[in-house]
């Protein structure tokens, strides 16, 4: 386990559609992504734990492919 806080500011952004329906985008900064490591299409969970904390989870990671290390494409 890590033992080191990072923090990256971000803004919310919405898509209003035409029928009414609205979505909101998060968006993760490259930094975090990689000091995440995470992958395109990896599934992730969001958790609530009240109003000020939002958890970001992963359901299971894949073994069998190694990850990547730095910057580098595989």
């Amino acid at each position: 386990m890590y033992n080191f806080r990072m923090g990256y500011l971000s803004k919310v952004q919405v898509i209003e559609r035409a029928n009414q329906t609205r979505q909101f985008y998060l968006i993760c900064p490259a930094p975090l992504a990689e000091a995440l490591e995470l992958e395109k299409g990896e599934e992730i969970e969001w958790v609530v734990e009240d109003r000020a904390t939002l958890v970001l989870r992963r359901p299971a990671i894949v073994s069998g492919r190694p990850r990547r290390s730095g910057r580098g494409r595989e």
